[in-house]
């Protein structure tokens, strides 16, 4: 599994805070099958034109020095659309993920569709596509909005680990699957315990083989290697017993993972 999005640059952000917290987190996410992490500390798009801050790079640095062996490190960012992207972006690619035309990309909470929309237009004209990061955290993520979204070039990442959760986001997520509307799976790991891995399993035990491969490995490879992006079949996904039990499990073990 390749993971697109997750807060482990230690330091630079609201993420992990040192060096031997992101280190436990890598193994744990290698014990988990993960071969692959991109590092996307968030920026702002008002800045993006001026490249990685200096502090992210050294932080790169130490992490790679002692980071699992086993595990790739990739590097990118997590935009915050706060101001049209200026093209440069586009030229330089200091904040794609791994240098490719593929771009994380999220919103304030309480966008709206058609905000998401005009910006994510922006993006695409300057010649970048991109990657929306857990568009179910937005109210306004509804099947019609994101399948506008899509038709524009966008892709839709969903937190894997929200997948799993009782509350609207998990139901918004769940959704986006069972519409054939998700592209790639992440972690959004904040120094913590969110991981791929159980979606992984769960993905398995709703019948999703062929969506765990393309949400978790193939579309995220293909990310990474600037080829295009496969689509991914609707899922229909059962509520079970297991179900259940994982939602009261995430609420008490997960409580606060959404906040990132």
């Amino acid at each position: 599994m390749i993971d697109l999005h997750s807060h482990l640059l230690p330091g630079v952000d609201d993420g992990s805070r040192s060096v031997e917290q992101s280190v436990r987190v890598l193994q744990q996410f290698a014990a988990d099958g993960v071969t692959g992490v991109c590092l996307t500390p968030h920026v702002l798009a008002s800045q993006a034109s001026q490249g990685v801050p200096e502090p992210h790079n050294r932080a790169f640095e130490a992490l790679r020095l002692v980071a699992p062996a086993e595990l790739v490190l990739y590097r990118g960012a997590e935009v915050m659309l706060d101001r049209p992207l200026e093209a440069q972006v586009a030229e330089d690619r200091r904040v794609t993920l791994n240098g490719t035309r593929y771009i994380l990309v999220e919103f304030s909470r309480l966008v709206a569709a058609q905000t998401v929309e005009h910006a994510l237009s922006n993006v695409i004209a300057i010649g970048l596509v991109p990657v929306l990061a857990h568009p179910e955290r937005y109210k306004c993520c509804r099947p019609a909005a994101v399948s506008r979204w899509k038709s524009l070039g966008a892709l839709m990442q969903v937190d894997g680990p929200t997948l799993l959760s009782s509350r609207s986001r998990g139901i918004r997520a769940r959704e986006l699957v069972q519409l054939g509307l998700a592209d790639i799976a992440a972690g959004d790991n904040h120094g913590d315990d969110r991981s791929l891995g159980p979606v992984w399993q769960a993905l398995l035990a709703q019948d999703g083989a062929m969506q765990a491969q393309l949400l978790c490995r193939k579309n995220p490879q293909a990310i990474i290697e600037d080829r295009l992006v496969d689509p991914v079949a609707p899922l229909s996904w059962r509520v079970s017993v297991g179900d259940r039990l994982r939602a009261l499990f995430g609420r008490h073990r997960h409580r606060d993972r959404e906040r990132g």
